[in-house]
């Protein structure tokens, strides 16, 4: 096993893309630390899904609050003392709420975002795990969590094109972006191994892993 330099790991995408699995995998192969968002115990989240305009407001301050709370707990520990691996990133909140705020909920929500992130953790390694809607369709499907059957395509489509606006410009840490449409990282070990290799290879800057692109051109 090789030893990762990076300390704090955020791996990042769309809902149904594969975060929470392979921050699992990582924490495992490296004896991480592992930050997981607590999205099943927001009390509002299924009627956000039936009803977005309902309780979109109350959804998203809670989602802030709780973030929030994990990230800056980092900052209260030794962050040079051991790796730890996320399945979310801070920001990720505000793209959210740009896509489900209207534009008096969201100056609100703004202008708690800004005073509650102050001086917050950057992630030494960001991974970004992208896929088309068709497939995080299926994915979502398949793990079976009763609120997100009311997750809708153009709802999907919003938050894809606020990830890829966002990564687009990304430049607060060394990215990994990866095409996980056809990578099974949970139960196949080849593109799981070839994902750790491209993951180890980085230092700084912007990288890109994409397995269809190799298996074309060869």
């Amino acid at each position: 096993m090789k030893d990762i330099t990076s300390k704090y790991i955020v791996i990042e995408g769309p809902i149904g893309v594969g975060k929470t699995s392979l921050a699992n995998k990582l924490s495992l192969e490296w004896d991480a630390d592992l930050i997981l968002e607590n999205v099943d115990d927001n009390p509002f989240l299924s009627k956000f899904y039936k009803n977005q305009r309902e309780v979109s407001l109350q959804t998203q301050l809670y989602f802030l609050l709780t973030r929030t709370r994990q990230v800056q707990a980092l900052k209260q520990q030794d962050i040079f003392d051991k790796t730890r691996v996320s399945d979310f990133m801070l920001q990720k909140d505000r793209l959210f709420a740009q896509v489900t705020l209207n534009n008096e909920e969201y100056d609100l929500y703004d202008q708690l975002y800004s005073y509650m992130t102050v001086d917050i953790p950057k992630p030494d390694l960001l991974i970004y795990l992208q896929a088309p809607i068709d497939i995080l369709i299926k994915r979502i499907k398949k793990r079976g969590r009763s609120f997100e059957k009311y997750i809708t395509d153009s709802y999907l489509e919003k938050l894809n094109s606020m990830y890829l606006k966002f990564f687009n410009n990304y430049e607060g840490s060394p990215l990994l972006i990866v095409n996980a449409e056809d990578i099974d990282f949970v139960n196949n070990k080849v593109d799981y191994q070839n994902l750790l290799e491209k993951i180890y290879s980085i230092d700084k800057g912007k990288h890109y892993f994409n397995p269809m692109a190799s298996i074309i051109n060869e």
